[in-house]
């Protein structure tokens, strides 16, 4: 081991502002000497939802890059990594932490960060241009999750992205999204030919927003405790079926992770009338550990 690097990482805990809540992030602050192979080996190791690599920015109006890892593969974009590795720059100093707004490099693109400055800063994402898919029927879906199609509202499912492919479901009381659950052979089944790894995101609406439940099992992750990435996606598609305002400045939140013990508070801010000027995803962010890696 007398020729082993070592690289310095970070534990934070994203869209909470509890430790031990939220979701877990590993953030390595400096890893330009890190290959890809070994950022995807890292991420195993660590086992989190995600792993984020910040690297030097080939854009001259980015401050830097973010490459973002699950067990299993790299994203093109991820929101909790995104929130959580923008906290790590502004603590650390690697953006002056007075900062208000700057642009991370991912692979989706260019990410607006602005940050609402206190003692316990709300930092929020853009969420990229969002794509819209085909539908899902409902009694498929129903039994991919082992629940009944009574428990879905009458409202197709249907893939939205911004970056992550997810179908969204409407369920009717957080109780059905609760008993809900996900496999990789429910997600097979419910794929229906499609080839793409896809997420899958169940919510119930209330009245502060929605209650959220997201499933991976094609990323290697079982249940997500909070996806920022696919909250942009959620606010667009409750706007799109009338369950949440979709007036400029409406302001609201996805509880996410409660059934898994993992509360995470996901904000959502509407720009625009039905979103037209860009959707907002903001979450606070908690330190919870410093560690050494040698490789």
């Amino acid at each position: 081991m007398s020729n082993a690097h070592t690289y310095r990482y970070r534990i934070v805990d994203v869209f909470t502002d509890q430790p031990l809540e939220g979701n877990a992030l590993a953030v390595f602050p400096d890893a330009s000497g890190i290959d890809d192979e070994t950022m995807q080996k890292i991420a195993k190791e660590l086992n989190l939802s995600e792993t984020s690599f910040v690297v030097p920015a080939t854009r001259a109006d980015c401050a830097v890059g973010v490459r973002i890892f699950t067990p299993e593969k790299e994203m093109a974009f991820a929101g909790h990594p995104t929130i959580g590795t923008s906290f790590v720059l502004l603590d650390e100093g690697i953006i002056p932490a007075n900062s208000e707004y700057f642009v991370l490099e991912e692979k989706v693109g260019p990410i607006p960060i602005r940050v609402d400055t206190g003692s316990s800063p709300l930092i929020w994402l853009r969420t990229p241009p969002i794509s819209e898919g085909r539908t899902f029927d409902r009694r498929a879906c129903a039994q991919a999750l082992g629940i009944d199609s009574s428990d879905l509202l009458n409202i197709d499912p249907q893939l939205m992205s911004a970056g992550n492919p997810t179908v969204f479901i409407a369920l009717k009381d957080r109780y059905a999204v609760d008993r809900a659950w996900l496999d990789s052979h429910g997600s097979s089944f419910l794929k229906e030919g499609y080839q793409e790894p896809m997420c899958v995101f169940v919510f119930a609406p209330t009245p502060y927003g929605a209650y959220s439940r997201m499933f991976a099992p094609e990323y290697g992750i079982s249940e997500d405790p909070a996806t920022g990435s696919s909250t942009g996606p959620l606010a667009a598609f409750m706007i799109r079926h009338g369950l949440v305002g979709g007036v400029a400045g409406t302001r609201f939140f996805s509880e996410q992770g409660t059934k898994m013990g993992r509360r995470s508070i996901l904000h959502v801010h509407i720009l625009g009338d039905r979103g037209q000027d860009g959707i907002d995803v903001g979450g606070n962010v908690v330190p919870v550990a410093e560690a050494i890696m040698k490789l």
